[in-house]
């Protein structure tokens, strides 16, 4: 179970929203919304509706509709304010009185929105406010963060955070409204009261604050440094992963990642019981001591409780997890520089053996530090990863086709480092073929078909050069009903020579169709930065038109989550699922 599942019947789904992620996609080409991330993850899923919405940097509850019947009973209750709806925010300003009531017009003023007085034919927007005494007393004399209810009458864009603004108490966060500077916009969607479309019952459903919500008082404007900043959430990147990691399954994963989490440069990944830090340069003091920080806590415990405003949530209890943490310096020059220099560098804590392992979708792979600049597993394509084992690929979009039933299928994996791809495709019933240039992460391979119980004896293990070994397969009259095309961005080879992913695709694309049966699956997938998605695209679908093959079914689908996009860490990966007659 998802751990941001709060319920789900045959009508409803409702989760509690990470802050950091938006309600849905705001491009084709953008990192998946909530609703994306959902709607193709699992089947019953697939006629997910977006009832409501929230900002994407505010949490807590959300209900999408399942059927026809629930879209239509929320729009209703939606559109009547029949649904009850409870906010919390915080701010770091004087509220001045215990309870308000604010009633204006909203208007779209650029990217904002202001307020004016309410007049003739104008939308109004009305939100009752009432500051939360109890959890305010410890720190009113310190000048410290307040928190306040917030119940909208109506449902407005922007609509808490501009009457809070208005009022002279802007949410914490909220530069846009004039809000102090903070690691996320610290407003969160604490209850949500409706009718259930089928039964007629009340429903209330609530969420927790996750562990981005600050736990001691927060600075003045005054005295908002960056580093007193970073003290107000005290770990604003591990509220995106916890709702959407599920930890019984999977932990190896993504923690920080740069910009987007406010560590320009800096990458943070979760590989088990160890941290792995990644960066151009050696560690800054800074850096360090969030590195250690990380290493103390792990995920909530959702068990205990604590209380809230007068609601009752899961406590955010941390126990220590991590047991050390190393340092790999980025470099571009991969091919020059030797095992031992490329190899990440112990800085906190015990030190991992030779081979450890790690969780991921429920299966074990194995990782090591000392083989060199790569650990053996890329945590960007666990999603589509997960699509193979679950033969899933997304809404309407099943891996095989339903006439396939128990029949044995066969997948290539191209470039196959060290069989990732491969073992989940074999624990679905897959009979795989795996490529790859080196003998080493083949033999790596084989022992993670070992790890999940899978006899890789049963699997193919192909040792050369890409496009040489699809040659020899096509005049084998091979064929395969899943094909991976996951290649280096760069790489060389005796036979071929220079391979570049932005020159080279569409020629690997057309070497691997005559091993494609029709109806078959095609995954193609790049991490060149500078290769825009639409290029990557137009190279791919130039190909397939050129082989005189039709695309039945597309896909994209860009990294994942807790590999988070923004404009200050834009998207490098690039990944579409192709049915191809």
């Amino acid at each position: 179970m998802l751990p941001c599942l709060i319920f789900e019947d045959e009508h409803l789904l409702v989760v509690n929203k990470p802050a950091g992620l938006n309600t849905h996609a705001p491009s084709p080409h953008a990192g998946e919304g909530l609703y994306d991330w959902l709607r193709h993850r699992a089947a019953r899923w697939a006629r997910l509706a977006i009832i409501h919405r929230l900002d994407k940097e505010t949490s807590g509850v959300m209900v999408f509709a399942k059927t026809p019947l629930a879209n239509r009973s929320l729009t209703a209750q939606f559109t009547a304010h029949s649904i009850h709806k409870q906010y919390l925010l915080l701010t770091d300003r004087p509220v001045g009185q215990g309870e308000l009531t604010v009633k204006s017009a909203l208007v779209r003023a650029g990217d904002r929105y202001v307020s004016r007085p309410v007049h003739q034919g104008a939308k109004t927007a009305e939100t009752r406010f009432r500051e939360c005494r109890m959890q305010n007393a410890e720190c009113r004399g310190s000048g410290g963060c307040r928190m306040v209810e917030a119940e909208p009458l109506t449902g407005r864009t922007h609509q808490i955070r501009i009457h809070a603004a208005d009022k002279g108490f802007p949410v914490l966060g909220d530069t846009l409204y004039g809000g102090t500077p903070a690691p996320r916009v610290y407003l969160h969607a604490a209850k949500l009261t409706l009718q259930h479309p089928a039964s007629g019952e009340e429903l209330s459903f609530q969420a927790p604050t996750g562990p981005d919500w600050p736990n001691t008082p927060a600075s003045g404007p005054a005295e908002a440094s960056e580093d007193r900043r970073r003290e107000v959430g005290p770990f604003p990147f591990l509220a995106l992963r916890e709702a959407l990691i599920e930890p019984e399954l999977t932990d190896a994963y993504r923690l920080i990642h740069g910009a987007s989490d406010g560590w320009p440069g800096w990458y943070v990944e979760r590989l088990g019981d160890f941290l792995l830090s990644q960066s151009a340069q050696g560690l800054s003091q800074e850096q360090r001591e969030e590195l250690g920080r990380l290493l103390r806590v792990s995920h909530s415990n959702p068990r205990s409780t604590r209380r809230q405003s007068g609601l009752t949530f899961p406590s955010a209890d941390y126990a220590s997890s991590a047991r050390g943490a190393c340092h790999k310096v980025l470099t571009r020059l991969v091919r020059r520089t030797a095992q031992a220099e490329g190899s990440p560098q112990w800085v906190l804590g015990d030190t991992a053996t030779e081979r450890f392992t790690v969780r991921e979708n429920g299966l074990q792979f194995e990782l090591s530090f000392r083989e060199g600049y790569s650990v053996g597993l890329f945590l960007d394509q666990r999603d589509n990863r997960r699509r193979l084992l679950t033969q899933h690929v997304a809404a309407d979009f099943p891996l095989l086709p339903a006439a396939s039933g128990n029949e044995p299928w066969e997948m290539l994996n191209t470039f196959a480092y060290t069989c990732g791809f491969s073992v989940c495709a074999a624990k679905a019933g897959a009979r795989t073929t795996s490529l790859d240039l080196s003998k080493r992460w083949l033999d790596w391979g084989r022992r993670n078909f070992q790890l999940n119980q899978v006899d890789p004896t049963g699997h193919d293990f192909l040792y050369g050069e890409a496009f040489d070994w699809l040659r020899r397969l096509v005049r084998k009259q091979r064929l395969f009903d899943v094909i991976v095309l996951d290649p280096p961005t760069f790489s060389q080879s005796k036979e071929s020579g220079v391979f570049r992913a932005e020159k080279d695709y569409g020629r690997l694309v057309t070497a691997a169709l005559p091993l494609l049966k029709s109806g078959g699956v095609l995954f193609a997938s790049t991490n060149a930065a500078d290769w825009p998605p639409e290029k990557f695209l137009a190279d791919v679908d130039a190909a397939i038109h050129k082989a005189k093959r039709t695309v039945l079914q597309r896909h994209y689908v860009p990294q994942p989550p807790d590999f988070p996009i923004s404009r200050a860490e834009p998207a490098y990966l690039k990944t579409v699922w192709l049915r191809i007659e």
